[in-house]
């Protein structure tokens, strides 16, 4: 694998980030996230400020927490820093453009909708999947073109994706397609340029996607239950008598989560790898280590970027007085590369001592109820990759999303050589 990298951008960034004004750094800005240029501005904060205040007009007033053990502490304090006071994101949205969501919601309507979907990721399950994952890698890898420039993105990380979210969710399989469109959707932030412009066109497309899931749960709710999640909404207690759009809200929470994790971690393994030509060959040495190496990739890619928090009464984190109603970000992609907390964290290394330690998941009531299934379609990727002995060389410029919340890609062009090695 080889790729060229061209670091003129990203020192020009950490001259600006060491230089400027400590109270100009602003890390939501989402030109940092689609340039990669995000990475000096965290280490002065971690280093100078790690609880830190800024002002701007998108995103009005918010705290940026941005050291692990700091992460942690806020979000294992739901009753101090609420997602359900004013939502999970840094962007503030009207209010009839919010979507209530379990993982936006606190203790004690949160739990029993979390315990609904739970099952769809439990071990039991997740055996039953992993033959199913086997097969589709297999048939995406049997079907790339040999020799010529693709995307990645598309033609792997999104096609597996969606392919298993139309599975837990029983979507029809033609049709699985518009479950990756109603994600980017959901996680668009409305503005020119943007896949949606205004929130009036945003709530059009994801009423769309309402409709279609309406006559699915129509369906299920008058069936036996079944071990798919719309099923498993329709007839649980915790969630049968759910509002339309609180409908919607877990369907669009369940369908990014399942949906950017685990696309962009894919995306994330096959750069790092070209990038890291040592640490791929420790993998292909001993492939005992693809484990290790998933968690390590999600580590270093920290698929979402922040959860936002409110805070319920006035608190203190790491010296800071953070004042009732005041934002709280939780930068947990800056959090993965704490130098107090992780060894050379901006390393990627696929033997890790301990790779399972990173926040990528968050941390407390609200971790992602996917992780292992994210994990476990990592794992098969990888092992299918050294089965193959698959050389994935990375040919142009990768392009980023322009976002500072899902941390991803949009294009990483490839050749695919089998049988390399």
């Amino acid at each position: 694998m080889n790729i060229h990298i061209d670091a003129a951008e990203l020192n020009a960034a950490r001259e600006q980030a060491n230089s400027m004004p400590l109270d100009k750094i602003d890390v939501s800005d989402p030109s940092l996230y689609a340039n990669d240029t995000l990475w000096p501005y965290f280490e002065r904060l971690r280093r100078e400020d790690p609880v830190h205040f800024a002002e701007n007009e998108r995103f009005g007033k918010f705290w940026s927490v941005t050291k692990f053990r700091d992460i942690m502490s806020v979000d294992t304090n739901h009753q101090v820093f609420s997602s359900e006071a004013g939502g999970i994101s840094i962007a503030e949205r009207p209010a009839e453009f919010t979507l209530p969501m379990f993982i936006a919601m606190d203790p004690p309507k949160h739990t029993p909708q979390r315990l609904t979907a739970s099952p769809i990721v439990a071990p039991a399950n997740l055996a039953r999947l992993e033959g199913l994952i086997r097969t589709r890698v297999a048939e995406i890898f049997d079907k790339l073109p040999v020799g010529e420039t693709f995307n990645w993105v598309d033609r792997v990380s999104i096609e597996l994706t969606t392919q298993m979210l139309a599975t837990l969710f029983d979507f029809p399989f033609e049709e699985r397609r518009k479950l990756t469109y109603w994600s980017d959707i959901a996680t668009t932030f409305p503005e020119p340029g943007a896949m949606v412009e205004t929130f009036e066109d945003k709530k059009a497309i994801l009423l769309d996607c309402l409709q279609n899931f309406t006559k699915l749960w129509n369906e299920r709710v008058n069936a036996p239950p079944a071990p798919d999640l719309i099923s498993m909404l329709a007839h649980s207690p915790a969630t049968r008598n759910m509002p339309p759009f609180e409908y919607l809200g877990n369907l669009m929470l369940l369908i990014v989560g399942g949906n950017d994790t685990t696309r962009n971690s894919l995306s994330g393994g096959v750069l790092f790898m070209n990038q890291n030509r040592g640490e791929w060959q420790k993998l292909r040495d001993n492939p005992a280590l693809t484990p290790s190496a998933v968690s390590e990739i999600i580590r270093y890619q920290t698929p979402l970027a922040h959860m936002r928090r409110t805070a319920l009464a006035d608190a203190t984190v790491d010296g800071k007085q953070i004042k009732k109603g005041d934002k709280v970000v939780m930068w947990y992609i800056s959090g993965n590369r704490d130098d107090e907390e992780i060894e050379r964290p901006n390393e990627f290394i696929v033997d890790r001592k301990n790779p399972r330690h990173h926040i990528a998941f968050g941390f407390g009531i609200h971790r992602c109820v996917g992780n292992r299934l994210a994990e476990l379609q990592l794992k098969i990727v990888w092992e299918e990759i050294l089965k193959r002995r698959m050389d994935i060389e990375v040919v142009g410029k990768v392009e980023r999303v322009l976002s500072n919340f899902v941390h991803g890609y949009t294009s990483l062009p490839v050749r695919v050589t089998p049988n390399a090695y």
